[in-house]
C-alpha cells in the first residue's frame, strides 16, 4: 500500500453557537422526521422533543446521543451536538498514523493490496487520498505534478482538465455521477469545506466535444462504468465504496475504501498482464 501525504484536512463540523435545540431541529427537519416520530423512536415524548428544540429543556448527554443515533447524525456532528449541549465530545478523533490504529491500517493495507492488479484506494470525508495500491498509481501516469501535491484529492484528480478528465471516455456521465455523490455527502454532513470542494470541481470546464452526453445505445453494463484510456486502450471499471460499520472514532467513521471492479474481460486481461 502506498501511503499518500494528505496534509491537514479541513475539519468537517456541524454549525455551532446556536445551542443544541436548533441544531437537533435542523437535523430532524433534514431527515424529514416529525417530533412525534422522533419521540417514538427515542422512547420520549413529542412535548419533550419540542422543549429541547426550543431551549426550554436541556437534554441529558444520553438523550443527545440517542436522538443523534435515531437521526443518523454522522459521528463528527454528534460531537458538535454534545458540545452545543454543554458536554464533552463522546467520540475520539485519532490520527490515522497513531499506533492505536495499527491494526486498522494493516487491515486496509491487506485489503487494497489483495485487490491488485485492480485499483483500490482509501479516502477521507474530503476525498483526500490516504492510501492507494499499484492499480491506482498506474492510472495516475502522466498526471502533472501540481495535481499530485498534498493534499492529493480524488475529485480534483478525476475531474480537473489536467487530470484524468481528458482520458475518461464517458466524462459527462461519470462527472454527473461524482457530483451527485458529493451532493449526497453534503446533505449528510452539512459540511462547508465539502461544499467548497464541490463548487470548485463542478466549475471545472467540460470540453464541448466531451463524449457521453447522449449515448446512442443503453450502457451495456449492470452499473455505470468509468471508461478511461490508458496507453492506447480503453479500460472499464465499476466503482464500489465500503465504509466501517458502527465506528466509534471520528477518523474511522470518515474513511472509505473505493475499489474499481473491471467491467469487461478485456480490462481484466490487460490489468493482469500489466500488474502480475
Amino acid at each position: 500500500m502506498t501511503s499518500v501525504p494528505s496534509g491537514n484536512a479541513a475539519p468537517v463540523t456541524a454549525p455551532t453557537g446556536q445551542g443544541v435545540g436548533p441544531l437537533l431541529r435542523a437535523w430532524r427537519e433534514q431527515r424529514r422526521v416529525s417530533q412525534l416520530e422522533l419521540a417514538l423512536r427515542a422512547d420520549s415524548s413529542a412535548r419533550h422533543i419540542s422543549f429541547i428544540e426550543t431551549g426550554r429543556s436541556r437534554p441529558s448527554e444520553e438523550m443527545v446521543l440517542r436522538l443523534a443515533e435515531h437521526l443518523e447524525v454522522p459521528v463528527r456532528e454528534r460531537n458538535a451536538l454534545l458540545l452545543a449541549a454543554g458536554y464533552a465530545p463522546h467520540y475520539p478523533e485519532t490520527p490515522l498514523d497513531d499506533p492505536a490504529l495499527d491494526a486498522l491500517r494493516a487491515g486496509m493495507e491487506q485489503l487494497i493490496q489483495g485487490y491488485e492488479p485492480y485499483p483500490a484506494l482509501v479516502v477521507d470525508a474530503m476525498y483526500n487520498v490516504q492510501a492507494a495500491n499499484r492499480g491506482v498509481l498506474m492510472l495516475l501516469d502522466h498526471i502533472p505534478e501540481h495535481l499530485l501535491q498534498p493534499p492529493l484529492n480524488a475529485m480534483r484528480l478525476t475531474l480537473h482538465p489536467d487530470g484524468l478528465a481528458p482520458r475518461i471516455r464517458n466524462l459527462r456521465e461519470w462527472r454527473g455521477h461524482l457530483l451527485a455523490q458529493m451532493q449526497r455527502q453534503i446533505a449528510l454532513h452539512r459540511s462547508e469545506p465539502l461544499r467548497e470542494l464541490y463548487e470548485e470541481v463542478a466549475a471545472y470546464p467540460v470540453p464541448a466535444d466531451a463524449p457521453g452526453a447522449e449515448p446512442d445505445e443503453p450502457v451495456p453494463y449492470f452499473a455505470l462504468p468509468m471508461q478511461i484510456e490508458h496507453e492506447g486502450r480503453v479500460l472499464s471499471f465499476i466503482s464500489s465504496i465500503s465504509t466501517f460499520n458502527t465506528p466509534m472514532d471520528v477518523t474511522v467513521a470518515e474513511l472509505a475504501i473505493e475499489t474499481l471492479l473491471p467491467a469487461d474481460p478485456a480490462t481484466v486481461k490487460y490489468l493482469q498482464s500489466l500488474l502480475p
